[in-house]
């Protein structure tokens, strides 16, 4: 697995221990010390990078900023998101931003590569199905009462309008619900279902995405994901219109 990463964090000591892991594993990096740096060595080079690893204590720009800033460019590009704090509303609002993921201080760097790893390898096997002419393509993979979604060409349509600007955990999570409509997913089955690995942080995380997915789709219709209190989440579109 070859990969390029930008690991953005102003901590020497960090920053040289992910790197060594990193390289380890035949990895390319770019290191930016700041927020601003980071935003614009991105911008010039947005179409080489894999992966972000985000501090959120930045100089300069923070780090809530610079994933502002980095999913205005590209909704897609993978962000880990790494921080001393761990209270709920940090998680929430770096995840809410459009971080996939949220390590907190001090990590393991064995498990922030396994995450690494788990997180591309979702990526890459959704691009890898992808085939000459397939964007051209009237087939999806679900179709349900007022939506269309293609796995391979990671699009949503709800009401025949596109969803813009999904994240890989936000399409996921769309897709677990609408494959199973009506059906109650708990926070737990859910980060089961779209993480895919064993995952250390808080619940909530799931509350994050769930959070920025509803402001997207309201966008082109009705609500359709139902909070059941006290249980989880489901997906019900059989009376949007």
């Amino acid at each position: 697995m070859s990969l390029r990463i930008l690991t953005v964090e102003d901590d020497n000591s960090v920053s040289e221990m992910m790197n060594l892991f990193f390289k380890k594993e035949g990895w390319q990096v770019d290191h930016a010390e700041d927020g601003e740096t980071a935003v614009n060595m991105f911008k010039e080079n947005q179409d080489q990078y894999d992966l972000i690893t985000l501090d959120l204590n930045l100089p300069k720009k923070d780090g809530i900023t610079v994933a502002k800033e980095i999913r205005a460019i590209s909704p897609h590009i993978p962000i880990i998101m790494l921080t001393a704090r761990d209270t709920e509303s940090d998680q929430v609002l770096g995840l809410g931003l459009g971080a996939d993921e949220y390590v907190t201080k001090p990590f393991s760097p064995i498990a922030l590569v396994a995450r690494i790893k788990a997180l591309h390898r979702r990526v890459m096997l959704d691009t890898l199905k992808q085939e000459p002419g397939d964007q051209q393509s009237g087939d999806f993979d679900l179709v349900t009462e007022q939506f269309k979604i293609s796995k391979t060409r990671r699009q949503v349509l709800f009401n025949d309008q596109e969803v813009e600007n999904l994240t890989p955990k936000e399409f996921d999570i769309l897709y677990v619900l609408a494959q199973n409509p009506r059906q109650v997913f708990s926070r737990e089955k859910l980060l089961e279902q779209v993480w895919g690995y064993e995952y250390f942080g808080e619940e909530r995380t799931v509350d994050a995405h769930i959070k920025k997915l509803r402001q997207k789709l309201e966008k082109c219709g009705p609500q359709v994901i139902q909070t059941v209190w006290g249980v989880g989440y489901k997906f019900d579109d059989a009376k949007a219109e």
